[in-house]
């Protein structure tokens, strides 16, 4: 019988864009099982992050993508390690802003395969950036 792949992604996943649910398709279409490994508000804090939306609402709309079949989270950068243990994912994924900083995931357990997938042309760090600017412009129209 064959054994299902199990695909695991990692990030803050805040104000879902079209570049994020690009990388969720692509990584659901590399194997049957895919697992979000969400960054919690704590892990974001302990990373110098800042997320608009909170843990609950993030893994809420995660949730609901037809991609994703399991929300996990991350409360530290050691649960890679557990989750890909605990769940026998056979890849991990990741943007390629990240490339090459998870590779040595491959040494602690040699059948895992890494990957990173194009980032996409919109971030959240853009979206929040333009929304910043329209509400400065909005809010220096009405002075």
């Amino acid at each position: 019988m064959k054994k299902d792949v199990v695909v695991l992604v990692a990030g803050t996943f805040d104000i879902i864009h079209e570049s994020h649910i690009n990388m969720l398709r692509n990584a659901k279409s590399i194997g049957d099982k895919l697992i979000v490994m969400l960054s919690t508000d704590g892990f974001n804090t302990k990373k110098g992050k800042k997320a608009y939306q909170d843990y609950e609402t993030r893994k809420f709309v995660l949730e609901a993508i037809r991609y994703v079949d399991v929300v996990v989270p991350e409360n530290s950068w050691d649960d890679k390690e557990m989750y890909v243990d605990m769940f026998d994912v056979n890849i991990f994924a990741m943007g390629d802003d990240w490339r090459g900083k998870f590779d040595d995931l491959k040494t602690i357990f040699p059948d895992l395969k890494v990957m990173y997938f194009p980032r996409g042309k919109t971030s959240s760090q853009k979206i929040k950036k333009d929304l910043a600017k329209i509400e400065k412009e909005v809010d220096d129209s009405n002075v």
